[in-house]
């Protein structure tokens, strides 16, 4: 945990990430030798990360602010259909085979990470057409994802953001502020179904680990500011290459856990 803390944090600030695309599977492989109840290692691996993510990404929103990279009023008016579609995932993930949801999510992140790979940036001028249809659907699909996975949304939204004409830097700082309030919502959404279902696992509140919780923190904290202090250095092509390249990373982890499973 100690270990895996350090580079969670650094690109949760970095990519505007929560980190839960590298908590999840460390976490899950963490619980298994522990021996928990196998029925619910997922579910606990996935609440836990939502519980680390809140407080790693106020750290990573309160920095971007200092940059003047997080948009409050795209904030408000995505995020709130974005929560809605948490809400569902978080029910919906209580009872969830994982296997297939695995692959999809594989090919969704192949598909963003191409598409950024091959973006060129013409304007900094935010689109027009970011309008209430496209926020409705978007945010409730991202919010839906993000449950089931665990992470913070921004391996969707800031594409999205990007598609919409956000420059890079202000689409992660954004993408990082969704991300919060993504990550609030599923671990409350965890910590209720967790306590609805009688889970009963040890030294854990619901779907959440407290020693995994208390160990995370105070690293991905620091970490999250190194990393979102670090994006406003490099260059913004530079910083959209290296996510897409990251995506692929991604995807290639989860096609692996697919296969695996």
């Amino acid at each position: 945990m100690l270990i895996t803390a350090f580079p969670v944090g650094f690109f949760a600030g970095l990519f505007g990430i929560g980190g839960g695309l590298i908590t999840v599977p460390f976490l899950f492989f963490i619980f298994h030798n522990l021996n928990i109840n196998p029925d619910y290692l997922m579910h606990l691996a996935v609440g836990t990360s939502f519980s680390v993510i809140i407080p790693t990404s106020a750290i990573s929103v309160l920095t971007h602010r200092k940059h003047k990279a997080v948009d409050i009023n795209i904030v408000k008016k995505y995020g709130i259909f974005v929560i809605i579609g948490v809400l569902s995932g978080t029910i919906f993930a209580a009872f969830l085979k994982t296997k297939s949801l695995l692959l999809f999510f594989t090919v969704i992140v192949y598909l963003l990470g191409s598409y950024l790979l091959n973006l060129k940036d013409k304007t900094n001028k935010i689109r027009k057409n970011f309008n209430l249809t496209p926020r409705i659907i978007f945010g409730f699909i991202s919010g839906f994802i993000s449950a089931p996975m665990g992470i913070a949304g921004a391996i969707m939204n800031v594409p999205i953001l990007r598609y919409f004409g956000y420059p890079i830097k202000k689409a992660i700082g954004s993408a990082a502020a969704i991300g919060f309030i993504i990550a609030l919502f599923g671990a409350i959404g965890f910590l209720i179904t967790g306590s609805f279902l009688k889970s009963d696992l040890p030294l854990s509140i619901g779907f959440i680990n407290i020693p995994a919780f208390l160990i995370f923190i105070p690293i991905t904290m620091f970490m999250a500011r190194v990393g979102a202090s670090t994006v406003h250095k490099i260059d913004k092509d530079k910083v959209q290459k290296f996510f897409g390249i990251f995506l692929y990373v991604v995807g290639t982890v989860f096609l692996y856990r697919y296969l695996n499973t």
